[in-house]
């Protein structure tokens, strides 16, 4: 195997790291990683919810995280290139994505989407994978009353992979 196809196999492997941060990032309520994962210009395309710069994508899901008692994204199919010479690449993964988030009326509801991240990447100065683009398109979305948690919600911020987990890849904040 050339080097340029072992640069092309870890660049990918990079970005697969990426995508999995985000799902860490959202569901440990991690704002301070979430923020590290995009470019200074990047955008962020959540359909109905959000469209914007990725400052305020961050910023509408920090305020969003005291609302939701259980989130967890779920990264299925994940299809990728990359143009490692030019630092660019792009691709698309299927997703589930299940919250929980309050009913207006006092109960939660359900809330569990079918979701596709349709992303561009760009390696960046420091040598990181980051989100130059994402937009994201719903192929399924249901909401429904939470009948009730069988256990406690999680605490995500005291989460036991932090202390269990003791290299920095697990650690809370910024990727070092």
């Amino acid at each position: 195997m050339d080097s340029k196809a072992i640069e092309k196999i870890i660049a990918k492997e990079e970005i697969r790291d990426l995508v999995l941060l985000y799902s860490r990032a959202i569901d440990r309520k991690d704002i301070d990683l979430l923020r590290d994962l995009y470019t200074e210009d990047a955008t962020d395309d959540h359909g109905d919810s959000y469209t914007g710069s990725q400052q305020g994508y961050c910023d509408f899901i920090e305020k969003s995280f005291p609302y939701m008692n259980y989130s967890g994204h779920h990264a299925c199919n994940h299809l990728i290139d990359v143009d490692v010479e030019a630092g660019t690449g792009c691709g698309e993964v299927y997703a589930l994505a299940y919250h929980t988030i309050p009913d207006g009326q006092g109960g939660q509801m359900e809330d569990l989407m079918a979701v596709r991240y349709i992303d561009n990447y760009r390696r960046c100065a420091d040598g990181k994978w980051r989100f130059a683009k994402r937009v994201v398109t719903y192929d399924l979305k249901i909401r429904r009353p939470l009948a009730g948690p069988a256990v406690p919600f999680p605490d995500y911020v005291n989460d036991p992979s932090y202390g269990e987990l003791a290299m920095r890849l697990f650690q809370r904040g910024a990727r070092g």
